[in-house]
């Protein structure tokens, strides 16, 4: 029997959609009012985001609450549903949308196109769907907010409607999102077997035929994949992001993608239940191909938030690398270590939450502070914006995937799994596992590479103009907003064993085993599987590195007597030290699109040695745009112009096309 406590939950979660859309409200109320919307509203959206975490964090223990919500058409209501896996996904929402909310609260400013209170209720519907999409029960209310999720994000991403760049943005990514719509859509059509109930739990009772699950498994992944950013369905991601306010971009990323990822999980876990090996393996071949293809194209973007944008398809790759060798476990019943690779993609779906919307809040201080989003025309703002400069260190250590921030956890719990799998019944999958890990470390070391660029380009160095000496820190309540992120990276870094104990139900009610009882002991030590194969203290190693630094302080201080010697850098010879002597963003990532030129599709601007301005440039394009995207646009324009010449605008033309469909119409019916 269910405790009745327990039911105060999801009570509280509506409670929580409610005053969503009532601050939406009174948003529209309070119109071009900046002041009021963006210190009052968007706080106290931020704070009822904590309430929804709380609740959530101690729901992941819980029985599984229903409710049914009479909101739809009178034969069709809502059904929802709070379970482990949902309130995990709810926890990451309202823990990472609190910090958004309280950067929000300083970061709006007036003239930046649509009005402040549209803003506030675009934000918060947003936020809202996000919260029913993974409280949804049936497909029905399912699809309703994952199409209200895709057309509050749309309206979001066009904020500032009025430059061309970002309404084409808007529109890519609003016709990507439906086509992925179409396809989850047919994936519940498929799923519900001609018995006419979408409910999840009539949907989990059917018994598909193996091509019929694979149809709706290719559907799903279709249509997640879209929305998640899956290579060849990326190419929204790099425009709607730089278009995007960097609070949106934030929540995007960090948390919209997520709904993605939850929605795989809820199809191959839950309502298809009995996956098959190679379901695992397309989905560890897609989620490495899309970390790979990520992560070298981040490394040579100029642009600081198309940079993020890249970085965020290289981390859904690896999240859906750990659930692809997730998938590939539990189909072979090998339940300890499919919970260990699913481990990894949980952890690092909230581990990416935090580090990237902290990233992305960084890039609208540095944006709101010089004006600038190229990477070539920044530099030094260490000493003008030093708390933006030390909170964004933070999420660079964590995104790069170093220790003991919460990056190097998720990633290496992924290593784990795939370095200490034992053997599989598959001599192919066995040859190709250690090759996956080689690759995963690969991706991991290259998005070092990109994190030290990002950070280097920004906040090292010089000022390569001259503006950037007028560029201002963050407000408070920007800085409150990035203070809350940071912090949740450094707790997911050195508390892992407490987390993993957060996860441990959820993996149990997927595949039927969990690593709490390997922490149960172990204390502070994280074990994944045994102490004498691997284990990994974030707070000693945090210790070793702290006693390091004091003891080179001492040491410093002993032998020198505290004497400081300041001297220039050195500089090859050079007389003259300024910005132009600093290593670029096209500079530091040649060495990358030398090793990596088939990936991309470059043209270059050379200079010729009479020009008086001489210029050098290079332009890095995706290839999927020529393969994919450019012919589908042409041939869709051409049936667009076929189709246009049945449009005569003659009426005898129309009545003959009536007449003919008469006709055809009494043919079938007599037949």
């Amino acid at each position: 029997m269910t405790h009745p406590a327990d039911w105060l939950a999801l009570d509280g979660m509506l409670l929580v959609l409610a005053a969503w859309f009532a601050i939406g409200v009174a948003g529209i109320a309070a119109l071009r009012r900046l002041a009021f919307v963006a210190r009052v509203l968007f706080p106290i959206g931020g704070v009822f985001a904590l309430v929804l975490a709380v609740l959530a964090l101690g729901s992941v223990f819980g029985e599984p609450q229903v409710a049914v919500l009479a909101l739809g058409l009178p034969w069709l209501p809502f059904h929802l549903r709070l379970d482990g896996l949902a309130a995990y996904f709810l926890f990451v929402i309202g823990a990472v949308a609190a910090g958004v909310s309280a950067f929000a609260a300083g970061y709006f400013r007036k003239g930046e196109g649509t009005p402040p209170g549209l803003l506030c209720l675009e934000y918060h519907v947003f936020l809202a769907s996000m919260v029913l999409v993974v409280l949804a029960d049936d497909a029905y209310a399912f699809m309703v907010a994952w199409e209200t999720m895709a057309l509050a994000s749309y309206f979001l991403v066009t904020a500032n409607h009025r430059i061309a760049e970002v309404r084409r943005a808007g529109y890519l990514y609003l016709t990507l999102a439906h086509i992925g719509a179409i396809a989850i859509l047919l994936a519940f059509g498929v799923l519900q077997a001609q018995s006419g109930d979408y409910t999840f739990a009539n949907l989990r009772a059917q018994s598909l035929s193996p091509f019929w699950a694979a149809v709706a498994f290719g559907l799903a992944l279709l249509g997640f994949g879209a929305k998640a950013g899956l290579v060849p369905l990326h190419v929204w991601l790099p425009e709607a992001h730089p278009a995007a306010p960097s609070p949106v971009s934030a929540l995007m990323s960090a948390l919209m993608l997520k709904v993605a990822v939850y929605g795989m999980l809820r199809m191959t876990f839950d309502l298809l239940y009995a996956p098959q090996w190679w379901w695992g393996a397309v989905l560890l071949a897609a989620g490495l191909a899309t970390a790979l293809f990520g992560v070298i194209f981040a490394s040579v973007q100029t642009d600081m938030k198309r940079l993020l944008a890249y970085s965020s398809i290289e981390n859904i790759g690896i999240i859906f690398a750990g659930i692809g060798l997730a998938l590939i476990f539990f189909a072979y019943r090998m339940a300890p270590m499919a919970a260990l690779a699913l481990t990894a993609a949980l952890y690092h779906v909230a581990g990416h939450a935090f580090f990237k919307s902290l990233l992305f809040l960084s890039t609208g201080c540095v944006l709101h502070a010089t004006a600038e989003r190229n990477l070539g025309k920044l530099g030094g703002l260490i000493r003008y914006m030093p708390r933006v400069a030390w909170l964004t260190l933070v999420g660079v250590l964590a995104s790069a995937g170093l220790p003991p921030l919460s990056g190097f956890v998720s990633e290496w719990l992924l290593l784990q799994s795939f370095l200490f799998a034992p053997g599989l019944p598959d001599s192919l999958l066995n040859m190709l596992i250690p090759v996956v890990a080689a690759l995963i470390a690969l991706v991991a070391a290259l998005a070092g590479y990109t994190m030290v660029k990002f950070f280097g380009i920004i906040f090292l160095g010089q000022p390569r103009e001259e503006k950037l000496i007028r560029a201002h820190d963050a407000d408070r309540w920007e800085r409150a907003g990035m203070l809350w992120l940071a912090a949740g990276c450094v707790a997911l870094g050195l508390a892992p064993v407490q987390f993993i104990r957060v996860i441990a139900p959820i993996t149990q009610q997927l595949v039927g085993a969990g690593l709490g009882d390997a922490m149960a002991g172990s204390g502070w030590l994280l074990v994944p599987t045994s102490a004498e194969r691997a284990s990994y203290g974030p707070v000693i190693f945090l210790l070793g590195v702290a006693a390091s630094f004091a003891l080179a302080f001492l040491i410093v201080r002993r032998f020198y007597h505290g004497r400081i010697r300041r001297a220039p850098a050195w500089d090859c010879g050079h007389p003259w030290q300024t910005a132009r002597m600093q290593d670029t963003a096209e500079g530091f990532g040649q060495p990358v699109r030398q090793i990596f030129e088939p990936f991309f599709q470059m043209q270059r601007e050379l200079p010729s040695p009479f020009d008086a301005s001489p210029r050098y440039r290079v332009t890095i394009e995706d290839h999927f745009w020529r393969w994919i995207y450019l012919p589908l646009v042409a041939a869709a324009e051409r049936i667009a112009r076929i189709v246009g010449l049945m449009q005569q605008g003659r009426i005898g033309t129309y009545l003959l096309y009536s007449f003919l469909t008469l006709i055809a119409t009494l043919l079938v019916v007599k037949r």
